[in-house]
This record gives structure tokens, C-alpha cells and sequence, in this order.
């Protein structure tokens, strides 16, 4: 089987550039005729690296009438795996073909490391602008917590300010129910943004719903939160005591590990015979 290696100079080299032409030149090009194979559409697994989860039904269904007429024209990119192929670019393709039952599909076989596929998978993404904010903002934390990138290396690697990544990172922060209004776009970014600032979730989440249901501005949402926090009663400090002169001075006399917290003393012993020693010092025993 004729396998593609890389995009002939590494993803290095492509940073930075339309990777969207990229791919589309690999799958439309010379090697398109090259290196494609048909192969089983029940041995194709996603790119686990994918960041976009919600796809537009309306398109797939589109797509499958073409693929049940016409067939598909454009190979998907995969690469092999354990068990079959995992899918590098070409999703859409892929589903309406399982929709189409179509039974294979044509691909071009890449030879791409994790690293690359997860790199593929989100630039690829964002350069098509598919990803909703949550999604973008999951993508570019695989990049920081899978391959040890700093916020402004995953800024360089997808073209970004590292503003930008940090405040997208920061939306992660909120609870999953105000993500999942930002991932149906019911909310935008900026609507989102001054949400994190509040401790209280409930109290966001409420307002999250207000801004759904009254179709609130940006400024609207700033100064509902900025009313919010004066209410929030302010974090009183738990004092806490120093209590080693007095567990010094018990240990001395007692000869033992002394423990004082949380309104209570605990005293350690070794056995019966250290307890007795422990409870005549202390005066409990009677004579």
C-alpha cells in the first residue's frame, strides 16, 4: 500500500501558512491519484485529537445525497494505526459516507506522528473558522498540557497573539453549563468573559440565562456582574493560631508527639505502659 510521508518538508515548515491549501493540495494534487487506495469505511476512527465536536447535520445530510450519486471525488488523509486508520482531515467526507452506507472510501495514507495529527486537527480547524470558543479553547489546552507547550508557544504554533489563547484558555474556567450556552453560540465570547470574574456559579449561571433571554449587550452583562460582586459578601480570612510554644512546652514535659488544633489536644502514646507514665504526669491516676 503507497504511503504519503509528511508534506515533504514537515510541519515546520507550513506554520504559519494556509494549512486549509495545504491539505486540499495533498488531496487534489499530483498524489491524489499517486497514493490514493480505497479502503473500508468501518475501519476509519476520527483524529482523536479532534476539538471540534458539533457538526452541521443539515450539511452531512447535503453531502451524503452527492456521495450516494456521484461518489466521492476528494480522498480523505489518514494515517494506519492499530487497528485500521485514524482519520487526519476529511470528517465531513467521512460521516456522510457512513450516512451514504457506503462500505469504502477513498484515502491517501500520511505517516504523521500524535504531535502532527493534533497540530493538523486544530489548525486546521481554526483556519476554516469551524470551531466554536470552547472548542478552540479545548484544542489549544491539549496543545499546552499534551505537549508541554508554554501559552505563548501555542500562540506561535496557530498564529494567534498570546492574549488571545489566554483570555480563550480562561473560558474553560467557567461551569459546563455556561460552556455549553457559549458552544451553542447563545452567548459569545464576550458576553462570557466578564463571567469568570464572579466566584459565585449559580449567580453566573443566572445571569448567563438573562443575557439568553433578554438578548443582553456586552455592557449590559458588564454592569449586571459589576452590581453582582458589591453584593457578594466579602471573604473573611480564617485566623489561624500559633500554637508551638504550646505543643513545645507539653512535648518537654510530656516526653511525647503533642498535637493542639481546632480546639482540641492530642497526645501521643506508645503503649500501656507509656500511657500510665503519660497519666501520672498529668495527675489522673489515682494513689
Amino acid at each position: 500500500m503507497a504511503k504519503t510521508k509528511g508534506l515533504g518538508k514537515g510541519l515546520g515548515s507550513i506554520f504559519g501558512d494556509d494549512l486549509e491549501t495545504v491539505l486540499e493540495d495533498i488531496q487534489s494534487g499530483p498524489q491524489r491519484q499517486e497514493g490514493k487506495v480505497e479502503i473500508p469505511v468501518s475501519e476509519v476512527r476520527a483524529n482523536p485529537y479532534q476539538p471540534r465536536k458539533k457538526f452541521d447535520d443539515s450539511k452531512i445530510n447535503e453531502l451524503a445525497e452527492s456521495i450516494r450519486e456521484h461518489g466521492v471525488f476528494t480522498p480523505i488523509l489518514v494515517r494506519k494505526s492499530f487497528q485500521g486508520y485514524e482519520l487526519i482531515a476529511g470528517e465531513r467526507r467521512l460521516r456522510a459516507s457512513k450516512l451514504a452506507k457506503k462500505e469504502t472510501i477513498p484515502a491517501i495514507v500520511m505517516e504523521f506522528s500524535d504531535q502532527e495529527m493534533m497540530e493538523i486537527a486544530i489548525l486546521e480547524n481554526i483556519q476554516r473558522e469551524d470551531l466554536n470558543a470552547i472548542e478552540e479553547a479545548n484544542g489549544y489546552n491539549n496543545l499546552i498540557e499534551r505537549l508541554g507547550y508554554t501559552q505563548e508557544e501555542c500562540a506561535k504554533r496557530v498564529g494567534k497573539s498570546r492574549e488571545y489563547v489566554a483570555n480563550l484558555l480562561r473560558l474553560l474556567k467557567l461551569p459546563r453549563s455556561i460552556q455549553q450556552l457559549i458552544t451553542e453560540n447563545k452567548i459569545s465570547m464576550g458576553h462570557a468573559r466578564p463571567l469568570i470574574t464572579l466566584d459565585d456559579e449559580g449567580m453566573a449561571y443566572d445571569i448567563a440565562c438573562r443575557i439568553v433571554e433578554e438578548g443582553l449587550s456586552v455592557r449590559e452583562v458588564e454592569r449586571l456582574v459589576k452590581a453582582a460582586k458589591e453584593k457578594q459578601p466579602e471573604k473573611v480570612e480564617k485566623k489561624t493560631h500559633d500554637y508551638s510554644y504550646v505543643v513545645g512546652v507539653m512535648e518537654n514535659r510530656l516526653q511525647t508527639k503533642v498535637k493542639v488544633d481546632n480546639k482540641q489536644i492530642v497526645i501521643k502514646y506508645s503503649g500501656t505502659e507509656d500511657l500510665n507514665r503519660i497519666l501520672e504526669l498529668i495527675n489522673c491516676i489515682e494513689e
